[in-house]
């Protein structure tokens, strides 16, 4: 738990993607979702940007880590990628520890980069990788620096879309609401002025619908009684290839009904936590526990409700893709730093999904295209663990606005106590003494 020991590990973490993927350095080549973020680098350096001349799957945002790896040539992408994302994650790591000063986040440091090394085929090598190391510090700066955290969440959602959902939550919790959507939306406005100034207006909001067709998507968590029923031939059941989409993808019967339900069913479960958060927010403020405890509340009370939401995102989602633990991970380490005693089970089981997600994808992928039984057991696991920890998070939240003393103080077993104020009066027997 010392700072160079921290600054090692992180070292030690990053140079062993390096090694490992030196002979792809060396031969100019790229892994994972670089070859495709390369194309489009390219096609911009040669003023044929996606978003601003075509439509485009992603958010505006994820033109800049995209084109920026690319100022070197094509054929140092692989490199620069490398070294854009170990600059985040030293970012993430530095306010989490507040500049490798502060033991009380050197916990939740350390779990980073174990995240990292499980989740190592998409951790460094997808955009999420890029956003991830935002959400991270938003959270850590959400209570001491709304403004600055409200324009890190803001550049994540223009990387990615999820930690547009940790902005509702933190904007929902917090009481210093105005000075985060005051830093997002600045954000916002200089990407939009941005994108129209280049010409790119009408495709500015394009990543919205492009992906409005999808049916269920092998690895979501909803399409597992699809993908057993495929392997045992249930009859128009199915495990096939999208070649438009490059996705696989599952149908079976029903399959279509429950796949257009899925946005109804997370809107519910958006606006019940938001209900939810609404309330604890509201009993906070009544329950007079000091600025204090309070704030530290406050803090709690947007991480629990951050991740309930973003864990519905993958839940309900007829999507399914490994790099979606990435979505949920910055918030169990921010949930490490706020009250490690809680976030422990959740800590541990997100690591254990992180593992199952990295064996299904690279290492048991194609076998579970063709529908093997002991892959799709993986798969199954893995998506009962998430639906898992979505539910201990909806608990714990209802547990907690029922309660608001579990997030005012410690939850360590039943010593956490409710904090009296403290008055000061006169002994006719000495000099003055506290009593509370």
């Amino acid at each position: 738990m010392r700072r160079w020991g921290l600054l090692a590990g992180f070292a030690a973490v990053h140079l062993a993607y390096v090694l490992y993927l030196l002979p792809t350095i060396i031969a100019g080549d790229t892994e994972g979702d670089l070859p495709l973020y390369r194309q489009w680098a390219e096609a911009a350096m040669q003023g044929r940007a996606p978003l601003l001349h075509e439509d485009w799957v992603y958010p505006a945002g994820a033109l800049g880590p995209i084109v920026l790896a690319d100022v070197l040539g094509p054929g140092l992408y692989q490199l620069l990628w490398l070294l854009i994302t170990a600059a985040g994650n030293l970012f993430a790591l530095w306010v989490l520890t507040r500049g490798f000063k502060n033991r009380a986040g050197f916990l939740a440091a350390w779990y980073w980069l174990l995240i990292e090394i499980l989740l190592s085929p998409v951790s460094m090598l997808r955009l999420e990788g890029v956003a991830a190391p935002f959400v991270i510090a938003a959270l850590v700066l959400v209570a001491r620096r709304p403004m600055v955290a409200g324009a890190l969440l803001a550049a994540g959602a223009w990387i990615k879309v999820w930690p547009a959902a940790i902005a509702v939550a933190a904007f929902t919790g917090g009481a210093k609401r105005w000075w985060l959507a005051l830093g997002g939306t600045a954000l916002t406005v200089a990407v939009v002025a941005s994108v129209w100034l280049a010409g790119g207006g009408k495709h500015l909001l394009s990543f919205v619908t492009m992906q409005n067709d999808r049916t269920l998507q092998l690895e979501a968590p909803i399409a597992t009684p699809w993908v057993w029923a495929a392997i045992a031939h249930v009859k128009g059941a199915s495990i096939y290839q999208n070649f438009e989409l490059a996705t696989r993808e599952v149908t079976g019967p029903g399959s279509r009904y429950v796949a257009a339900a899925m946005g109804a069913a997370m809107a519910v479960a958006f606006v019940l936590v938001l209900v939810a958060m609404i309330t604890g927010r509201r009993r906070l403020s009544r329950a007079g526990f000091g600025a204090a405890a309070t704030r530290r509340a406050e803090v709690r009370l947007i991480v629990l409700g951050a991740f309930a939401l973003v864990a519905a995102l993958i839940v309900f989602n007829k999507v399914g893709s490994p790099q979606y633990q990435l979505w949920i991970a910055p918030i169990v380490v921010a949930g490490l730093l706020v009250d490690r005693h809680r976030w422990r089970a959740a800590a541990w089981a997100m690591a254990g999904i992180s593992l199952l997600t990295t064996i299904i994808f690279p290492v048991v992928y194609m076998p579970l295209v063709t529908g093997n039984p002991a892959a799709a057991t993986v798969l199954t696991l893995r998506n009962v663990a998430v639906v898992a920890i979505f539910v201990w998070s909806c608990v714990e939240l209802s547990r907690c606005v029922a309660d608001p003393s579990r997030l005012a103080w410690p939850s360590r077993g039943r010593s956490r106590r409710r904090e009296e104020p403290r008055l000061e009066v006169p002994d006719v027997t000495g000099p003055l003494q506290t009593i509370g």
